[in-house]
């Protein structure tokens, strides 16, 4: 008589693994989401410095004080 599988430790093993890889991939997207959601004015501010004066130096220093900004204000 054939023996059947029964779910036991190795199917619980790989739904724990699954949630635990889930809750990972959750948290890695929120982070980012984050990050691009607290650049997004200072790039926008960047780009609108760039197309005026067609400088990167004035661009990237734009960028870096809107985010100091945007830093002191979290604060």
């Amino acid at each position: 008589m054939p023996v059947l599988p029964l779910p036991g430790f190795e199917f619980l093993f790989e739904v724990i693994a699954l949630i635990i890889l889930l809750v990972i991939g959750i948290v890695i997207i929120v982070v980012v989401a984050k990050v691009l959601l607290f650049f997004l004015p200072a790039a926008i501010i960047a780009l609108v410095v760039w197309l005026l004066t067609e400088s990167w130096l004035w661009a990237g220093i734009a960028f870096l004080v809107v985010a100091f900004i945007s830093v002191a204000k979290r604060k």
